[in-house]
């Protein structure tokens, strides 16, 4: 197999999956999409191997995959303009608002790729707006949607987007948004059909299984540098995923997540035997955040090859997740999972990494922040007579490594999008940002210092009803080689002149004027202080 033709094809199908990216960033109604790229796009043999994924988001790189596997158990035949549509994280999804699509393509009448995108919907119903709620059970986290024909053979099934859109509470910008990810699987199809023209079907297919088998020599070369052993490390979440408010004293410890790396060779097995039973609140995840989370941590380490670009299904095939059934990282229906996909995973990096950093002391980070700091806020503009959905994720501080300071204000590991541009924020929706600033001494002291996390102030300009799902409010980001823990996050709720501490989770309705401030962790610091 040619080496530079090889090359080409890796940056042909990374190119198809880019442009339906850009495609659907560039068509959406959300400012959720549209600003903040809160989504995610990839290509797919026909027997359901991803063979590139477009550098979106990392907690949808190994997702994507089961959304594809599940799409593939649910039809046998499939005809060219076909599009799944479903959510369900128990089939194949992550939460109720990532709402994927897959769709086939047709080369010379024959069945020979998957185009897949998924992106993170505002608001898909449930109990609360931006349904991300703090629910007890998934069916209070919105619509779920199993894997369904949302488009046979060039023709709309109807039926089915009027239920999607009966159950949301902005039905037209979910319209827009769904039309959105179909115009980009139109561009993935017609990119990989010009692909097969040039190079045939046959050749494509050739070096599409090439780059599957490229990309696990390196990912296993990157292992086998790895020192062989087993290495152990824990960590906890703040608490079950339930309402703050009013909460004093004492708590008891959150969940445990435990993992054993054991490296062997050039073969890689994560463990997480150990940890503890799945939760009532929405903190629990499916196995394929888990796989995501963990295979994300190993993308880092070969991402020191230089071949960081080269993400497809062959490089998670030396890499084996044990996952107890019925654990936090592996719920049983009708859990809610809604947090397991935006924080959960977050902790499942930082433990994997920190089993890593036993192994790899001059190579593995502190921790990052830990958190996504999800707010979630709806009700009725009164300016526009009509009802909207905000939601957003907030960057942090970024733990400190061998190399030098963790980056300050950055959104960390298992997320990669952009905030949301205060102009486009308070022209979309009624809300004023008051301050959005750096924090500063939030980061952990040490040889290099963790980055400072963030302070982003909003003014409610109508009521309305508020979710905040974040954490690392009472655990801290831990430092690495005698590095100082980064600062703990805070919410904030001005009201009235009282400033209410909200704890990390919290559902509340909030009245015209009042200021939520949301300040969130700062990364760990590495090394010892006094060098």
């Amino acid at each position: 197999m040619d080496p530079i033709t090889l090359k080409i094809f890796e940056n042909l199908f990374i190119s198809a999956a880019e442009e339906m990216g850009v495609t659907l960033g560039r068509t959406a109604y959300s400012p959720n999409i549209k600003e903040r790229r809160d989504f995610s796009c990839a290509v797919f043999l026909a027997t359901g191997e991803m063979i590139a994924q477009a550098a979106h988001i990392p907690v949808h790189l190994g997702a994507m995959p089961a959304s594809v596997r599940a799409a593939l158990e649910a039809f046998e035949t499939w005809a060219p303009d076909d599009l799944v549509v479903l959510n369900d994280p128990y089939l194949g999804g992550t939460h109720l608002p990532d709402i994927t699509m897959v769709s086939p393509v047709f080369c010379g009448g024959e069945l020979a790729f998957f185009v897949a995108s998924r992106a993170h919907h505002a608001d898909v119903g449930g109990m609360s707006p931006g349904s991300m709620p703090l629910a007890n059970e998934i069916y209070q986290e919105g619509l779920i949607i199993p894997p369904v024909k949302l488009v046979e053979g060039g023709e709309t099934n109807q039926a089915v987007l009027d239920i999607i859109l009966r159950n949301v509470r902005t039905p037209a910008e979910r319209r827009g948004d769904l039309a959105a990810q179909m115009a980009a699987h139109h561009v993935g199809e017609q990119r990989l059909q010009e692909i097969v023209a040039r190079y045939s079907l046959e050749e494509t297919r050739r070096y599409a299984r090439g780059l599957l088998e490229y990309a696990e020599r390196l990912t296993r070369a990157v292992l086998a540098e790895i020192p062989a052993g087993a290495y152990i490390f824990q960590d906890e979440m703040d608490d079950e995923g339930i309402d703050q408010r009013g909460a004093q004293g004492d708590h008891p410890p959150g969940p445990r997540i435990v993992v054993t790396v054991r490296v062997q060779g050039d073969a890689m097995t994560v463990d997480f035997t150990g940890t503890d039973p799945a939760v009532p609140g929405p903190l629990n995840a499916v196995r394929a955040i888990v796989e995501s989370a963990t295979w994300y941590a190993v993308r880092c380490l070969a991402g020191a090859t230089g071949e960081a670009r080269l993400v497809n299904s062959g490089s998670f095939a030396a890499v084996d997740v044990i996952v107890p059934r019925g654990s936090l990282l592996d719920a049983e229906p009708p859990h809610a999972v809604a947090g397991g996909n935006v924080e959960t995973s977050q902790r499942v990096v930082d433990v994997v990494l920190g089993a890593l950093a036993q192994a790899l002391p001059d190579l593995i980070p502190a921790a990052s922040q830990g958190t996504m700091n999800n707010v979630a806020v709806g009700g009725h503009d009164p300016e526009r007579n009509a009802p909207f959905a905000y939601y957003e994720t907030v960057g942090g501080g970024a733990g400190a490594g061998p190399a030098g300071d963790g980056l300050s204000g950055v959104h960390c590991h298992m997320t990669n999008t952009l905030n949301t541009p205060v102009e486009a924020l308070e022209y979309a929706y009624p809300l004023r940002v008051r301050r959005y600033s750096l924090r500063p001494g939030s980061g952990g002291i040490g040889r290099h210092r963790g980055g400072d996390g963030l302070v982003r102030d909003l003014e409610f300009l109508c009521p309305a009803t508020v979710t905040i799902l974040s954490e690392r409010r009472r655990t801290a980001p831990y430092g690495l080689q005698d590095g100082g823990p980064g600062k703990r996050g805070r919410n904030l709720l001005l009201h009235r002149g009282q400033e209410q501490d909200l704890g990390g989770k919290v559902d509340a309705r909030v009245e015209a004027g009042d200021v939520l401030s949301l300040r969130t962790p700062g990364g760990g610091g590495w090394g010892a202080p006094e060098e």
